[in-house]
């Protein structure tokens, strides 16, 4: 790696203040990818800001069917959070299945949204939940706050500082993992609410994740996984590459739906 400067933020407000010193200063929470990057030598930031230790950032807060989860809380955290598993079980079930035991006791939620890999599971459930990205500077409805392959809306000094949501009447997610990374070859996350369906899929878009309309559609209709039977989603802008092609990744969608369904409505 190249050399780097590393601080260990005390408060956000602290954190802003350092990466504005800096001549490239980037915030690094779990590290999971950024560290990585690192080694590769694809990226050489000259100071890291460790987000890992603000307790502002940290914990899991349920109240009734409004979920709020800080944005340093591992994934380890929400996954075994007793409280959230009774609310949305769905997201507890898509946190255990991140990676692997290390990667779930060092890699965080905020630094899975902020760094919008396009096969990580977090973004799905964003966007399927109608989540909220809340900053130090605003808060950034899902929709609009994944922008495309690791882009996002997030300005250079704004961290997200907590996600928020409001638990639907049944969601479920569903991956293909890749065997090695377990990072989704295709996810689906879906959400029932009384105005509709929402389903986002993850890891197999050219451009991050995005909502199905062919899935959306068929399940308004019935929220079933028998609705979708015979459902064809097309391979266009879908990702080709060593692992699968866009027509194998389409079909993918039409089985992670289904299976996603079948644990929502279990």
């Amino acid at each position: 790696m190249y050399q780097t400067n590393y601080h260990r933020a005390s408060s956000v407000a602290d954190a802003v203040k350092l990466q504005k010193k800096a001549d490239d200063g980037k915030f690094v929470s779990g590290g999971m990818t950024l560290i990585q990057t690192m080694k590769q030598r694809l990226a050489a930031p000259s100071d890291l800001i460790d987000l890992r230790h603000i307790k502002e950032l940290k914990g899991v807060k349920v109240s009734g069917k409004s979920v709020t989860i800080g944005a340093a809380t591992t994934h380890a955290e929400v996954a075994s959070d007793a409280k959230l598993a009774k609310a949305c079980p769905a997201i507890c079930h898509l946190a255990a299945h991140i990676g692997d035991p290390h990667v779930r006791n060092m890699g965080t939620i905020g630094g899975s949204v902020a760094n919008n890999d396009p096969a990580a599971d977090y973004p799905a459930a964003m966007l399927a939940l109608d989540a909220t990205i809340v900053t130090n500077k605003r808060e950034i409805a899902a929709a609009k706050f994944f922008t495309g392959l690791f882009e996002t809306a997030l300005k250079d000094d704004e961290i997200v500082t907590a996600v928020t949501f409001t638990v639907p009447d049944k969601c479920g997610y569903s991956k293909f993992p890749n065997p090695a990374s377990r990072y989704a070859m295709t996810g689906v996350f879906v959400a029932k609410r009384k105005d509709g369906v929402k389903a986002a899929v993850t890891g197999a878009g050219d451009d991050g994740v995005f909502r199905s309309k062919e899935v959306e559609a068929a399940l308004s209709k019935k929220f079933d996984a028998s609705a979708l039977d015979g459902v064809k989603v097309s391979a266009k802008n879908l990702m080709t590459d060593i692992h699968a092609t866009a027509e194998y990744r389409a079909n993918l969608i039409v089985v992670m739906a289904k299976r996603a369904v079948a644990a929502a409505n279990g």
